[in-house]
């Protein structure tokens, strides 16, 4: 549900955010920072400054998608009958409780529209790297709530592409 949540973001609404900006040429520009971030933004003595570098660019390319799509998870709660009031709650409580600005933007609306607690310790390269939790544990995570994590995104997704062309179209208008 986490990686639906983060994958919202970076894999959907920010290419759609870039590609109404700078056309196709935007959305793939986002999407090669994205995979370098993903690729080598770690950090370890190795790749410091690389993993540095794309961190610090995905961080600002998906400032505004993060928080678009925290907002979009929201408003896809209400239209699937998930819980649209507690999807606003924590994410206006817990979407800044990761390092990273952007990624707790999506997955605090999915906790909260789904009532369940997500995030927490994780392990990378080994080691344990303590993280906080993100929601709350009203209930117990259990099987369908990968499906309605789909519907929240797929939900989000649409609003995302609605948007995207009511503001083209504005522009059009605008443009004439």
């Amino acid at each position: 549900m986490e990686t639906v949540a983060e994958n919202t973001a970076d894999g959907v609404i920010a290419p759609l955010f870039y590609m109404m900006l700078g056309g196709a040429a935007g959305a793939m520009a986002y999407k090669a920072i994205n995979t370098m971030d993903s690729m080598i933004g770690y950090r370890n003595e190795k790749y410091q400054y690389y993993g540095t570098v794309a961190a610090r660019l995905d961080d600002i390319a998906g400032f505004i998608p993060a928080r678009l799509s925290g907002l979009l998870l929201v408003a896809a709660a209400k239209l699937t009958g998930m819980d649209a009031a507690g999807a606003w709650r924590i994410f206006k409580r817990d979407r800044y409780a990761h390092k990273s600005p952007n990624s707790a933007q999506s997955e605090s609306a999915c906790a909260g529209a789904l009532g369940v607690q997500l995030a927490g310790d994780a392990v990378y390269f080994g080691r344990v790297v303590k993280k906080p939790f993100i929601g709350d544990p009203t209930r117990e995570i259990e099987a369908e709530d990968i499906p309605r994590a789909n519907r929240l995104m797929y939900t989000a997704s649409g609003l995302c592409l609605v948007l995207v062309i009511a503001c083209l179209a504005v522009a059009a208008l605008v443009m004439r």
